[in-house]
């Protein structure tokens, strides 16, 4: 199996590509379509549908979740409907697609790691590695070797701040709290480094990458994230991450300590 089509469902659009596992390329324009309103799951299926007919896709197919995923379960649900939560949502997608469909399910913050550690700013990188996604809210997928910890959550921490009132990660210093807020570059970047200089103080990772879809633009905020020890790069796949980490995953080409 050399060629699956890889899908990445996020707060605001669907996206979904065929990609080639050999080198992680995708083999037709990505094509993106918005989240429904609420993502209720009828409403999420029906655009799975509309995707992996525009690429007239038979087979197998890996789809990123946000929120929590073991064995094709969703255990959690971050900015989608909460009809997610405890579904055997692996089987609702197969079964909703229909008979010609195999259909693999992950995290989506896992699905951007494995595809950074294989194909992007990761690759043949030894020891700990946090990837953090910025969009949203905050993903992370934590690696080891190359091996994925799956359903880190590290978006979900909270931060003590000088004032003494601790701080959601996520409610923090995602992309679309700088958007909605119209922060600064330089006044988002200092949030971001402060998140992330937490997880190192509990990680010390050999290196942060650094994605979502602000990883197009890392050369307005990095500069404003100062770490210890730890190097902080820009995700090497941007956006197409959890495309490629989703088709390496349905294919069996993601090491892992457990079902993600």
């Amino acid at each position: 199996m050399s060629v699956v089509l890889g899908v990445d469902i996020g707060g605001s659009g669907i996206k979904a590509a065929p990609v080639d596992l050999n080198t992680g390329e995708l083999l037709a324009e990505r094509m993106r379509l918005p989240t429904p309103e609420g993502a209720e799951p009828d409403a999420v299926l029906d655009v799975l549908g509309r995707l992996v007919r525009h690429f007239d896709h038979r087979g197998t197919v890996g789809i990123t979740f946000p929120g929590i995923v073991q064995q094709g379960r969703t255990l959690s649900a971050a900015n989608v409907s909460k009809k997610w939560v405890g579904m055997d949502a692996d089987t609702f997608m197969t079964q909703g697609l229909g008979s010609d469909y195999d259909v693999h399910l992950l995290n989506d913050a896992d699905a951007a790691g494995l595809a950074e550690a294989r194909f992007g700013a990761a690759q043949g990188v030894r020891g700990v590695v946090l990837v953090v996604t910025l969009g949203t809210g905050i993903g992370s997928a934590l690696l080891n070797d190359g091996v994925l910890v799956p359903n880190t959550e590290l978006g979900h921490l909270f931060l003590d701040s000088r004032s003494g009132k601790a701080r959601h990660a996520e409610s923090w210093a995602s992309a679309k709290v700088r958007e909605d807020k119209e922060l600064s570059y330089e006044e988002w970047g200092g949030r971001v480094s402060r998140y992330l200089s937490h997880l190192e103080l509990l990680f010390s990772p050999t290196l942060f990458v650094l994605g979502g879809g602000v990883s197009k633009k890392a050369d307005k905020w990095l500069p404003y994230i100062q770490l210890e020890r730890s190097r902080a790069v820009p995700a090497a796949l941007k956006n197409e991450a959890g495309i490629v980490g989703a088709a390496m995953y349905a294919a069996g080409q993601a090491p892992s300590l457990g079902e993600g």
